[in-house]
């Protein structure tokens, strides 16, 4: 039977089952056998990894072929101009190949935002503000290297909605079967 776990991966997690040095990893928190995860999060980055026991649903949601739309809360240094937000929607230059659109938009901190830990560093000068992007690709750190090219660093990032898959409910640590 084809089943789907739903995990909020926490920050400094890493998304494979074998452990490395200095890492928690999935199988710290998933206790299930045969389950793998359809797309990954580097450790820095926290929120919603898919896991599946089908190889074809793990296929399917993580192939950039059916470009499943990816949803991430982006706290960044500054705040940004309606000209930064464009130039995402229309796509940014990174090391020689330039990203698809995605949606980008400013949006107030997340209600059901939990701590993270360790806490982002803050800088008592500097603004910081929430931005809300939709990726349909997903290259190694493209959220990151997209706001730092529109000079907004990214401060924490969260994957919030993979398709119509969201976090909603799902504490830091946490996951669920999804029927």
């Amino acid at each position: 039977m084809t089943r789907l776990i739903l995990f909020n991966k926490p920050h400094g997690v890493i998304c494979q089952f074998t452990p490395e040095a200095g890492h928690k990893s999935l199988k710290d928190f998933i206790p299930l056998p045969n389950f793998y995860p359809a797309g990954r999060l580097d450790a820095d980055s926290e929120g919603l990894v898919l896991l599946t026991n089908d190889g074809k649903l793990q296929h399917e949601i993580s192939d950039p072929y059916h470009k499943l739309p990816k949803t991430y809360w982006v706290q960044v240094e500054g705040v940004p101009d309606e000209s930064a937000l464009e130039e995402m929607r229309r796509g940014v230059m990174l090391k020689g190949y330039k990203t698809l659109p995605a949606q980008s938009r400013l949006m107030e901190e997340p209600d059901q935002l939990w701590p993270r830990i360790p806490a982002i560093r803050f800088r008592k000068n500097v603004a910081t503000s929430w931005i809300e992007l939709v990726l349909t690709e997903g290259k190694n750190r493209q959220v990151r290297h997209m706001t730092a090219s529109v000079s907004l660093p990214t401060l924490r990032l969260i994957r919030s909605a993979i398709g119509v898959y969201t976090l909603k409910g799902i504490a830091p640590g946490e996951w669920r079967v999804f029927d």
